[in-house]
């Protein structure tokens, strides 16, 4: 029984550690998570979930947070009546969300391991299962074993000042970490626009892509590799066979007032000053003018071999009226305002490609300097 207790809690917390280091790694990733399925429950049971959209970074970090401590408590033996009791209402709604967006296919990736593992939404609800099983281990078993050690059986681990004193230095950390990749992006991008990438073949399948018809006939399920003449067979579903061959990248695309741009995108020196919603821009009206300032500069001095382009999924009406006020003489692209999220984690942000390639990406907190673009894209003045 000892032995169980201890390996479910060594299990669920190194999971609980490494799920929410991923995901404090990019609050603003899982803030995009939350959104989505507070739009969904909003749909389709209450508008009341409306009401936690505006907060979905606050509840990002805090859930981020929440789950690498519980996870570092779990290991340490701490508290655990407390513990146990968080640890299984927390996987009890995991589970709830993951059943839910895989039963009803509503959010078809639960973001539970960021943008570094993907799963498909019933493999979600099958590791939240797994997790259920234990936290109830974990929850049932707790109170019998009171007295059994923590990470290690190291005296200085049970005790409660160095416990205490630890969790709160984890949860230091956390918060600086977070509050660092809100304000200067991610400390390592997961996504398939990271520097280094080149996104036209992001854009293509790996290999191949092979298929297999499901067919109904007298009330059985066949497959084929084929699709099968015999006009008795009943269609019922397409199978991808090889599924991690499908492209990285398959909403790429922009466009302006008269064409598509995407393919002209990856011609050439591009610096996108990404907007990713005029309206919701997080500059306040005291530093736009400081920003425009520099922009203006900047653009003067790269113009001649980097080519600047607004990329937005603003409504066009306000972005025009935003380039009006501001004086600014930049063409101006259109995108999905997801894709444009995923591009750059920053409202504004910029985001320099070479001929389809990555070569950088800015927070505007971190503007970046004429002379560090051109070195990106081999000028050197």
């Amino acid at each position: 029984m000892r032995i169980i207790y201890t390996l479910s809690r060594y299990f669920v917390g190194s999971l609980f550690i490494f799920s929410g280091g991923i995901k404090i790694n990019d609050p603003v990733g899982t803030q995009i998570k939350l959104e989505e399925y507070f739009q969904v429950f909003s749909s389709d049971f209450t508008s009341l979930f409306e009401i936690f959209i505006p907060f979905s970074l606050f509840i990002s970090v805090f859930l981020c947070c929440l789950e690498i401590v519980i996870g570092f408590a779990l290991l340490l033996n701490f508290r655990m009546k407390i513990t146990s009791s968080v640890t299984m209402g927390l996987i009890i709604f995991f589970t709830f969300l993951t059943f839910y967006s895989a039963y009803f296919n509503k959010v078809t990736d639960c973001g539970c391991f960021g943008d570094a593992i993907k799963l498909t939404p019933w493999e979600s609800f099958s590791k939240d299962i797994v997790l259920l099983v234990f936290s109830f281990i974990i929850y049932f078993l707790q109170s019998k074993l009171k007295n059994q050690t923590g990470l290690l059986p190291i005296k200085t681990f049970d005790d409660v000042n160095f416990q205490n004193g630890f969790l709160v230095l984890i949860t230091s950390i956390c918060l600086i970490i977070s509050y660092a990749a809100i304000n200067f992006l991610p400390f390592i991008d997961f996504r398939a626009y990271k520097v280094g990438n080149y996104i036209p073949d992001l854009m293509e399948p790996s290999e191949e892509l092979k298929y297999s018809y499901i067919m109904e006939k007298d009330g059985r399920s066949y497959e084929f590799e084929t699709y099968p003449n015999d006009e008795s067979y009943m269609f019922k579903e397409i199978k991808l066979l090889n599924p991690d061959a499908q492209p990285k990248i398959t909403d790429y695309s922009i466009w302006d007032e008269d064409k598509d741009l995407t393919k002209e995108s990856f011609l050439g020196n591009k610096l996108f000053i990404i907007i990713h919603d005029i309206d919701k821009i997080e500059i306040s009206d005291k530093n736009e003018k400081e920003f425009i300032t520099k922009l203006q500069a900047l653009i003067s001095n790269i113009s001649f071999w980097v080519e600047p382009l607004f990329l937005t999924s603003s409504n066009p009406v306000s972005f025009k009226n935003f380039i009006s006020r501001n004086k600014l003489d930049i063409n101006v692209a259109y995108g999905d305002a997801t894709v444009l999220k995923t591009m750059i984690r920053s409202n504004p942000g910029f985001f320099l490609m070479r001929n389809g390639t990555v070569k950088g990406k800015w927070h505007y907190n971190k503007f970046p300097e004429a002379q560090e673009i051109l070195k990106k894209v081999n000028i050197t003045l």
